[in-house]
């Protein structure tokens, strides 16, 4: 039998790198994280080739005298945890594990200054060896580089992606730290070029609207929310703003970047109904709770969290986007003007036409007298001409100019028996009718109670067994009475299965059992029967979709004035049920352009 042993410290090292140290990225993220918590009002990111060849970042923190910069280099050794309360911790970093764990798969330079020293202090670690140890001149605060990473680690620098892609890693680390604290100023320079640059004492929607999308200021909406001791801020993208990955979910939790599938699954929940499937929204959210409330000392990068309360937390969060979805009222993301104007086909322009008298002059040979008598006679038919009535469409009754200052303006007729048009006093509104009414429809259901009617139950007639995991079949068991007001009737048959009596009337009634498995596997990544509250929408979706007014459907202009009003009371009335817009406006100056009028 082999024997038991310590492995040596160098060894051990590089084991931790591997949880620690999984791309430049990572070793990034630690180190902008350590920068953060040094008290920095400024950090600076250099790269080169995406950080394989150089990683440097630089703070004006609090520095490190020549004794804490030896010992910062010991596993374990931290000073983020001032007792053993590691529950209680309130800073990013605090396992004491990431620079020694760099510095034995790079070479490591560290440089440091406390603001009450003469000099700073430098050390180098090569590989896991002191390279270097002395005097060094910089500024207070701290300048970590590493170069040659995995250099002495060929199985390893192998698994790394083209320096492009480690960049597009580490540009992503960046963007999110800097997003957490808007207090600070951060810079980034890709192989001596800057690629991110935000200053200190941002306000957070304006640094997190910088940092995902400009875009995102105007299509968007503000989240303040809070409930008890935690408490919710960020900004939303509209359900008409949304892309078609998941890249742009930015989630936060007591300030530290996370990417935890509770707080997905409640951002997918309070979209539900406003997005297509294949959509995703584009939000960053920013959740505070106490900190013993959460544990985040379950990764060892820090990237999940586990929650105390987890069904407290996805609540309020989908609580509070709805709330502020819900305060939009009719605004929809528009179309950038640009993009807009280049849809519009405009005439060419011929060349000018020669005028009037020299059209004469040629046809009648250049008599000027000729010419003043063909003259005279074209004015007066064109005078007579003008007099004649206009072919155009039955007048509507004449709405004041009240009606124009609407947000949505005064109908003033019907394109394709699709498309309303409207005037507003800002300029030209068009609403698809159909995808209009289909969101007005869906939120009567809602109000009127029709949800509750939808989760009463139906009977099976024959009760049906579907067998689970007994792991399964516990979870399913301790929420029965939750699912129960879902309408679905649950008892529990054996160890491994579970007895199905009854099921929401509006859901098919032919795969049960696929019903009831989706729910445990539901239970299981959410901790809560999430999915079956989101299949009863898709049902509300599809009965207010067939109850609404479809395309082609002549309207009367008091019909059409009637849905815009209704639009303007409803709220989430800007998307359809799927996230498409239910209107766009052509702004009175981008009609002009179209005329060459500016």
């Amino acid at each position: 039998m082999p024997t038991i042993r310590r492995l040596p410290e160098h060894l051990v090292n590089r084991i931790a790198a591997g949880e620690v140290v999984e791309r430049p990225a990572s070793a990034l993220k630690e180190l902008v994280e350590n920068a953060i918590d040094a008290g920095s009002t400024q950090v600076t990111v250099r790269l080169a080739s995406g950080g394989l060849d150089m990683i440097e970042v630089t703070d004006d923190g609090c520095g490190m005298r020549p004794d804490e910069i030896a010992l910062a280099l010991e596993r374990h050794a931290t000073s983020k945890l001032p007792d053993e309360q590691i529950e209680m911790v309130a800073t990013l970093g605090f396992r004491g594990e990431a620079l020694p764990s760099i510095g034995s798969v790079a070479r490591l330079t560290i440089e440091s200054r406390p603001p009450d020293a003469a000099e700073g202090w430098r050390r180098v670690i090569d590989h896991g060896l002191v390279a270097a140890d002395g005097p060094a001149a910089l500024p207070q605060g701290t300048r970590i580089r590493v170069d040659d990473l995995f250099g002495k680690v060929p199985a390893r620098r192998k698994f790394l992606r083209s320096p492009r892609s480690e960049y597009a890693a580490c540009l992503d680390v960046v963007r999110r730290l800097a997003m957490a604290r808007p207090d600070i100023g951060f810079v980034m320079e890709q192989d001596g070029r800057r690629v991110l640059a935000v200053q200190p004492r941002e306000e957070l929607a304006a640094r997190v609207a910088r940092l995902i999308a400009r875009e995102l200021a105007d299509d968007g909406v503000l989240i303040e929310a809070e409930r008890g001791a935690s408490r919710l801020t960020g900004i939303a993208g509209l359900p008409t703003y949304n892309r078609g990955v998941a890249d742009h979910q930015y989630l936060f939790v007591n300030g530290r970047p996370v990417k935890d599938r509770l707080l997905v699954g409640a951002v997918r929940g309070a979209y539900s109904d406003m997005l297509a499937r294949d959509r995703h929204a584009v939000l960053a959210l920013f959740l505070d709770i106490p900190p013993e409330e959460v544990d985040v000392n379950v990764h060892p990068a820090k990237t999940e969290v586990r929650f105390r309360d987890p069904a407290f937390v996805r609540g309020f969060l989908v609580g509070a986007l709805r709330h502020a979805l819900e305060g939009a009222g009719q605004k929809s993301a528009q179309p950038a003007a640009s993009a807009a104007m280049n849809m519009w086909q405009v005439e060419p322009v011929a060349p000018a036409a020669p005028s009037l008298g020299s059209l004469f002059a040629r046809e009648y040979g250049g008599s000027s007298s000729r010419v003043s008598e063909a003259g005279t006679a074209w004015r007066s038919y064109e005078a007579e001409v003008m007099a004649q009535p206009a072919a155009r469409a039955e007048p509507a009754a004449e709405a004041g100019e009240e009606a124009l200052r609407y947000p949505l303006g005064v109908a003033r007729g019907q394109v394709a028996g699709t498309y309303i048009v409207a005037e507003a006093e800002d300029g030209l509104v068009i609403v698809d009718q159909h995808a209009a009414h289909e969101r007005l429809v869906l939120e009567k259901l809602k109000a009127a109670g029709a949800e509750e009617a939808m989760n009463r139950s139906q009977a099976l007639l024959l009760p049906e067994v579907v067998e689970l995991e007994e792991t399964a079949c516990d979870a399913v068991e301790d929420k029965i009475t939750d699912l129960a007001r879902h309408g679905l009737v649950l008892e529990r048959f054996g160890p491994a299965a579970m007895l199905v009596r009854a099921v929401p009337s509006v859901l098919p009634k032919n795969d049960v059992a696929a019903l009831v498995r989706d729910v445990a596997d539901d239970l299981a990544r959410n901790g809560d029967a999430l999915l079956l509250g989101e299949k009863l929408d898709l049902v509300l979706a599809t009965m207010a979709c067939h109850g609404s007014v479809r395309a082609g459907r002549s309207l009367s202009v008091a019909e059409m004035n009637a849905l815009l009003r209704e639009m303007e009371r409803t709220p989430r009335s800007g998307q359809c049920n799927h996230g498409r817009p239910t209107w766009v406006k052509l702004a009175h100056q981008d009609i002009e352009k179209l005329f060459g009028r500016k």
